[in-house]
Order: structure tokens, then C-alpha cells, then sequence
């Protein structure tokens, strides 16, 4: 079926239901005179009278009334389902995966869908935590989140933290056997908790800045975890020097139990960025999803 017949069609039930043309003609949103040519073009090309017309009044013939019968309920269908997607804008719902790191899941994404939930019950989010690079189509995820370096040319990038301070800490106690360190080359000589990072297979080397001097140091220890929380727990009991963001910390410097060293070279991060394979037909929960991000704070 053509768009013309669609739009006779259309233009027959308003009268069908109307019985006038006036308003019928209002209702549609063009003149009398156009709607009654696409009535008498629409009878035309089906060769049967639809409506029988007076000064008065307009009714549908019997051939009319069988068109009505037949097509009137499939178009209060296609109404009802484009009703339906209307109120998917207004009130999303759907599932949303997300594949992140353990400090941007606690800084940025858990207050942002604590927000989204709250105000859209009906969507549903999973965060993995994972420090692989991901392939966010290949695993089925709608999203990730890395480092700004870290993020693909090919990906769609939105930046949802701000860059920050990684700061070289360790517990009081610590530092009560053994010496601080003084320049970054001195941490080879201490017990360092190490990050594993999966996609290399090895442990996270430690970048530093100073003057516009960069470098990086292979650290060892005796401890080494895939997850932030469990070297600060494990820096917080004496255990040995780890590397940190400064937000990660800061209420424990404050207190007295961690001590930082090395701030004179401690490097600035990239902050988190939000990637995505394409903007394209972007599902009414991943755009509010968007939106909680951008509003954050």
C-alpha cells in the first residue's frame, strides 16, 4: 500500500467518525475542499461510494461502513502502539550494561544511577567491574568506561570526570621500618602493593611526573590485587606502599592513617570518559542514562 492510500484512508475514517467534514478537515489539520477531493479521489480509485453527503449530514454508505469495520480497528492499533513508544520517552524502561573500573563505579556511576533509578524504576543497570579492555560490542555491553587514554578512536567518547592526582601512600607504621622514599627509583626497594592489570598479564607499572620528566617504575612486593579496595585495606594494615587516586585516600590523610610521600612527582590521571559504538537509534534508558551523567552532581 502506497502512502496515498494511507493517507485516503486516514482521511475517510475522520470523516467516518466525524460526520462532517468541517471537523473532520480541523481534525486533520488541512480545508473542506482538499478533504473532499481526497474523499471523491479515494471512492474513485475503489470504485464504490463511501459516503453518502447532504447539506446536513454525512454517513457512511454500506460499502462505507464495511471499510470502517475493517480498517478503523488496525489504525487505533498502529495509534496504540506509537502511543506505547511515546510513553517509553517519557517513562524508560529496559536494561542497560555497563563494563567499568572499580574507582569510576564508586566516584561517578553509582551516584549517577542511584539518581536514574530513583526517578525511572522500570530500567535496569548491571555494572561489571573489570580492568580488561573490554569489547564492548563483542560482550554484549551497551557502554564502557576507561581512562580518556584509554579509549578507542573508533568509540563515541563523552568525559564524565575530571582529571585527578594519583599520590604515593603508606601507613604510619610503615614508615616506622622503613625509611620514606625520596626520588621514584627508591620504591624498588620497598614492599609494594601492586594492581594486576589482565589485559597485559603483569602488574600495573607506576607512571610519576616531575618538571616535565617522566618515568616509570616497576614496583614488587610481596601483595598484589585486581581491585583498589583491597590494596587500600591492605596499605591501611602496614602492609607495604601503593598507589592511589588521591580522592581514594584523602579521609585517611586527614586522620593521620596514611601518610603520603613522593608528592613532588605524583602524576595526574585522565579522567573517566563514557564510550559507546554509535549514537544511532540510542534506546530511550541508555539516553536518561546519558542525561544522569551529564547532570551529575
Amino acid at each position: 500500500m502506497n502512502r496515498e492510500n494511507i493517507s485516503d484512508l486516514i482521511a475517510f475514517l475522520a470523516v467516518a467518525r466525524e460526520r462532517n467534514f468541517t471537523r473532520a478537515a480541523a481534525q486533520l489539520g488541512i480545508s473542506q475542499p482538499a478533504l473532499s477531493r481526497t474523499i471523491r479521489s479515494l471512492e474513485t480509485r475503489l470504485g464504490v461510494r463511501l459516503l453518502t453527503r447532504s447539506t446536513r449530514s454525512v454517513a457512511p454508505t454500506e460499502a462505507g461502513e464495511r471499510l470502517l469495520k475493517t480498517v478503523g480497528p488496525l489504525f487505533r492499533e498502529i495509534d496504540a502502539g506509537l502511543n506505547t513508544l511515546s510513553e517509553l520517552r517519557e517513562k524508560p524502561a529496559g536494561s542497560i550494561r555497563i563494563t567499568s573500573v572499580e574507582h569510576a563505579s564508586d566516584t561517578i556511576l553509582v551516584p549517577a544511577v542511584a539518581r536514574l533509578v530513583t526517578q525511572y524504576p522500570d530500567i535496569r543497570v548491571e555494572i561489571i567491574n573489570d580492568y580488561a579492555l573490554a569489547d564492548i560490542v563483542a560482550d554484549r555491553f551497551d557502554a564502557g568506561v576507561r581512562l580518556g587514554e584509554q579509549v578507542a578512536k573508533d568509540m563515541i567518547a563523552l568525559r564524565i570526570g575530571p582529571d585527578f592526582p594519583q599520590v604515593v601512600v603508606a601507613a604510619p607504621a610503615y614508615f616506622t621500618r622503613h625509611p620514606a622514599p625520596v626520588i621514584p627509583h627508591d620504591l624498588t626497594g620497598h614492599a609494594c602493593i601492586n594492581m594486576r592489570l589482565p589485559t597485559s598479564g603483569g602488574v600495573w607499572t607506576w607512571p610519576f611526573v616531575r618538571d616535565g620528566h617522566e618515568l616509570r617504575v616497576r614496583t614488587e612486593g610481596a601483595l598484589t590485587f585486581n581491585a583498589l579496595s583491597m590494596i587500600l585495606s591492605a596499605a591501611l594494615e602496614g602492609l607495604g606502599v601503593t598507589y592511589l587516586p588521591e580522592d581514594m585516600v584523602r579521609d585517611h590523610l586527614k586522620a593521620g592513617r596514611l601518610v603520603r610521600v613522593l608528592e613532588d612527582w605524583s602524576t595526574i590521571m585522565t579522567g573517566y570518559h563514557l564510550y559507546y559504538p554509535s549514537r544511532h537509534q540510542q534506546a530511550p534508558a541508555f539516553a536518561m542514562f546519558l542525561e544522569a551523567l551529564r547532570s551529575r552532581g
